[in-house]
């Protein structure tokens, strides 16, 4: 499972590159808040840095208007992969710019009759929100494996699962068990999929042994 990070934060972005876990970021309009900066000069920011997709959002709801947003949006990097939400008119606009050679990414999908339209409206990748179908008491990571069985069913349709709202480590065990190719998570999720305790204890022990030894390997 590829892992894109969720923010708009290019001081996380360029902490987290060295890695080599970071396959791509997503932004949306919230996080462009958070960022405080011009949202084209942000993308362009992050795109230089991300060699992996980066998902930048249209504000507009009619689709000759998302459209004409993906487009500019599009051609700020050859990475870009213009967000559009779940809509009808949404639906219209992915299919256009992915003609054209766009990346879309569909967001905002809660149940599997919408991902199987996303898929067939030729969307690079498809976005069910985990964390947010859990606050309503609906099992997130059943979506997931729904849109799976379904994509899987049809070689035509070649549109990735990209798991999103996802606000713990476990949701991301979970995302990639239920088959999503992708996990787009938060930098402190990310980070977090790497602690456990037991490592902490087991490190200090080894440490604690290896400094008795009076010993340096440089």
């Amino acid at each position: 499972m590829k892992f894109f990070v969720d923010t708009a934060d290019v001081d996380e972005i360029r902490e987290l590159a060295p890695s080599g876990l970071m396959d791509g970021v997503t932004t949306n309009p919230s996080l462009i808040m958070k960022a405080g900066r011009p949202m084209m000069d942000v993308i362009a920011e992050i795109c230089d840095v991300v060699e992996g997709p980066v998902s930048a959002e249209v504000t507009a709801t009619e689709a000759e208007a998302m459209i004409a947003e993906g487009r500019k949006l599009a051609a700020i990097a050859k990475n870009v992969a213009v967000k559009v939400p779940l809509t009808w008119d949404g639906l219209i606009a992915c299919r256009t710019l992915s003609n054209e050679g766009n990346m879309v990414n569909v967001t905002l999908c809660f149940n599997a009759n919408q991902a199987l339209l996303a898929g067939r409206a030729g969307a690079t990748f498809i976005s069910p929100f985990i964390g947010r179908l859990d606050d309503i008491g609906i099992d997130g990571m059943e979506l997931i494996e729904e849109i799976r069985i379904i994509y899987d069913n049809y070689e035509n349709i070649e549109t990735e699962i990209l798991a999103a709202s996802i606000r713990t480590p476990n949701h991301v065990k979970l995302a990639a068990m239920a088959g999503a190719d992708v996990a787009t998570v938060p930098p402190a999720v990310l980070k977090g999929l790497v602690k456990h305790p037991l490592t902490d204890k087991g490190l200090a022990a080894f440490l604690a042994d290896w400094e008795k030894t009076g010993q340096s390997i440089l």
